[in-house]
């Protein structure tokens, strides 16, 4: 499959597009070859001018694929130090059917900088591999407090490490649930609703950056007994809402 997001405008497909259809599949005049504009829609195309740089093409069909699962699913992850650990999780998250991810800027991030274009160029090869009609979106690097201060979604989770003993002492314990008491991120999302999933950092989220989030509608989840690293998390809750919502 192919990646044209202006196919109706131009009706030609990209210098790259074009060389791996032309050059890399040997594709010929009079071929067909599917392409999508990457927000939903599918094309059956006939080749007219197979050139390696600017192949053209002609529509002779439109489909309308039904979304993979209901409601909407958003991952907000602290991007890891090792990159290849995010990108690995983007491309598997854009493969299951996320439809958003956001990298966060935290109190404990040790990676403050991405490069969002290659984020985005694994992003759109997952979605060519995996058949996606519709790609997720990916939002630039946010910080924590202006991600939580506009978040809109109907179910807003937050999956921190906080333990009982952690919390001892906090001035704003009695609004953290340690591990040992949240729900299972199972339990909170609901069928068909929009859901935000945060994702702390390899130093977890900040105290202030926890209270922050319960102030703003975040609920506290738990992924599970066992302690996962960060793109693991990411991917977990991903996968969790995805299943729940299909």
């Amino acid at each position: 499959m192919f990646y044209a997001p202006d196919i109706l405008q131009t009706l030609t497909l990209s210098e790259e597009e074009s060389q791996h259809c032309v050059q890399v599949l040997r594709a010929t005049i009079g071929q067909e070859i599917r392409i999508t504009d990457g927000v939903g829609h599918l094309y059956v195309a006939r080749i007219t001018n197979p050139h390696r740089k600017h192949c053209e093409v002609e529509i002779i069909a439109t489909e309308h694929p039904e979304p993979l699962h209901e409601g909407y699913v958003h991952i907000a992850i602290a991007p890891t130090k090792n990159m290849d650990r995010l990108e690995w999780m983007v491309e598997k998250a854009t493969e299951m059917g996320v439809d958003e991810i956001t990298p966060l800027l935290c109190r404990h991030s040790e990676r403050k900088k991405l490069n969002e274009e290659r984020l985005r160029k694994i992003m759109v090869a997952a979605a060519k591999q995996s058949l996606k009609a519709t790609f997720p979106k990916l939002n630039p690097l946010t910080a924590f407090a202006d991600f939580v201060g506009s978040a809109q979604a109907d179910d807003r989770l937050i999956a921190h490490c906080m333990t009982q003993e952690e919390t001892d002492g906090l001035s704003v314990q009695a609004a953290y649930q340690p591990t040992s008491q949240k729900n299972a991120i199972w339990q909170l999302i609901h069928r068909a609703n929009s859901v935000i999933v945060m994702i702390g950092p390899e130093g977890d989220f900040s105290p202030e950056e926890i209270e922050l989030a319960l102030q703003n509608k975040f609920i506290p989840c738990s992924l599970g007994k066992a302690r996962l690293r960060t793109e693991t998390a990411g991917l977990f809750a991903c996968n969790t809402a995805i299943l729940l919502n299909s």
